[in-house]
This record gives C-alpha cells, sequence and structure tokens, in this order.
C-alpha cells in the first residue's frame, strides 16, 4: 500500500491555478459554473482596482467622480463582491475615461 498522494498514479504536479482548478471541477458542471463566476468577479475587481491606479485617484476621488461612496468602490474592488451591475460599472468606466465591453463566447463544457 502507498502513502496517500504518493505511487506510480500520482498525477504530474502544478503550481498553475487554472490546471489546479480545472482538476478540482473534474465534470462537475456546477462548481464549473461556480468556478467561472469566482473567476469573473476576481478579473472585474482586478481591473477596477488597476484602471483607478493608472488614474492615480483614490477610491473616494472615483466615488466622488460616479456619485457614490467610497465603500461602493470598495466593494466593487473586491474580489468576493458578486452585485455588478452594468450600469455601476458603466458609471464607473465613464469616470474613469473608459467603456465597458460586454462579450458573449462559446461554452467550453
Amino acid at each position: 500500500m502507498t502513502e496517500l498522494g504518493h505511487g506510480d498514479d500520482r498525477r504530474d504536479s502544478t503550481s498553475d491555478a487554472g490546471e489546479i482548478l480545472g482538476r478540482m471541477v473534474n465534470g462537475d458542471a456546477e462548481l464549473a459554473r461556480e468556478v467561472e463566476q469566482a473567476r469573473l468577479n476576481v478579473r472585474i475587481a482586478e481591473m477596477l482596482f488597476e484602471s483607478r491606479g493608472a488614474a492615480g485617484l483614490t477610491q473616494a476621488q472615483l466615488a466622488e467622480l460616479v456619485g457614490t461612496t467610497q465603500s461602493v468602490i470598495s466593494r466593487l474592488e473586491d474580489a468576493d463582491y458578486e452585485g455588478h451591475s452594468l450600469p455601476l460599472l458603466q458609471r464607473v468606466a465613464a469616470a474613469l475615461n473608459q467603456r465597458v465591453e460586454v462579450r458573449f463566447t462559446p461554452d467550453v463544457a
């Protein structure tokens, strides 16, 4: 008997997060949807944070331009936040002299 995680049948090790998540999902459609939603939330938060930083604005300054509060901007930049609305994202983008693009892509299930 071999120890857990050891032996001839072990998978190649990787540090690629996408590959690790792919292995974890392994055909579970519901988990795959949740992982994809989490990836999208992280990407939106990253884009907002990076765009605000590139504009040299604090959260409070961006909030004033958008007509909202600093806490709303903070929430949008939180990777765990799931309440993004297109109208609010468009207002943020406009305040940053940018625009929002939405694409539909084939489902790779």
